[in-house]
């Protein structure tokens, strides 16, 4: 949801057309640093998230940041915006932000994944004593961004000094343009089979719930609604009905204009595709 005016109205758009879930940026997205919310600010977002309509609320973090690239000045400001970020997140009492990796700008994925490491341990000793965690998202592989494989992640969740500070975000159009054929129900639990082998399902904090405007395997990370991209509205039923999901935060990332008719037509189509369970 958009933040503008606040991020308490950010909540109370989603609620006005029914989310269950709201996954929101702290800062500006395409600033390296923000002013923390006013205390009023502050405190209509708590009173929003306490009336108990709110399954769910997470952050994103800013797309600047990127801990994978080779030592520089804008590597340095992206971990310190990392470190602002938790702390903005800590003050709105968010349980986790959702992170890209980052991408290594042609060093290779090794020195990268290295890179990685380094930054997240210093964003994590900084801010030691925080609670908010990082949700380390799948990525679709654009360019040289790290995170297309769930053996990229798994090897950060085993080099990192503070693993419990770490989680997952599986995003549905990364995974299908990173490879994973998730249209089938077989290769959707092939994908969480690779996910529970190296880091474990219970590990996962979220789902984004996007289509793809490109192709399996394309490593080109273009959202579009659901049903209306290569992974296809059938898809999703096996997707929203994963037993192993059901208290799992959902959120869409799918293309929207400023009535947010799109995201009520997206939200109608999945909930379309839930089974009623018997109690």
């Amino acid at each position: 949801m958009p933040t503008g005016g606040g991020v308490d109205k950010a909540l109370e758009r989603g609620l006005a057309i029914g989310c269950e879930a709201i996954q929101i940026f702290v800062k500006n997205n395409m600033q390296w640093f923000g002013k923390p919310q006013k205390p009023e600010t502050r405190a209509r977002f708590a009173r929003l998230r306490a009336d108990g309509r709110l399954a769910a609320v997470f952050g994103h973090t800013g797309y600047l940041i990127n801990l994978g690239g080779p030592s520089s000045p804008k590597r340095d400001i992206s971990i310190r915006s990392l470190i602002q970020e938790l702390r903005l997140a800590a003050d709105l009492d968010l349980p986790f932000l959702v992170l890209h990796p980052g991408a290594h700008l042609g060093a290779g994925e090794e020195a990268g994944i290295k890179q990685v490491v380094r930054g997240l341990d210093e964003a994590l000793s900084a801010t030691r004593g925080c609670k908010v965690r990082i949700a380390l998202e799948v990525t679709a592989g654009q360019g040289s961004c790290l995170g297309h494989r769930v053996a990229h992640l798994a090897e950060i969740f085993q080099r990192v000094r503070q693993p419990r500070r770490l989680g997952v975000c599986l995003d549905t159009a990364h995974l299908f343009a990173a490879g994973y054929d998730i249209r089938t129900p077989k290769g959707w639990k092939a994908a969480l089979k690779e996910t529970d082998t190296l880091i474990g399902l219970d590990q996962v904090l979220a789902c984004h719930l996007n289509d793809s405007r490109t192709g399996l395997g394309s490593r080109v990370d273009r959202h579009a609604g659901i049903g209306q991209g290569e992974i296809g509205r059938q898809a999703f039923a096996h997707i929203v009905n994963e037993p192993r999901f059901l208290s799992l935060p959902g959120c869409l990332e799918t293309p929207k204009s400023e009535d947010l008719h799109e995201d009520v037509e997206n939200l109608g189509v999945l909930r379309s595709l839930v089974k009623r369970r018997r109690r």
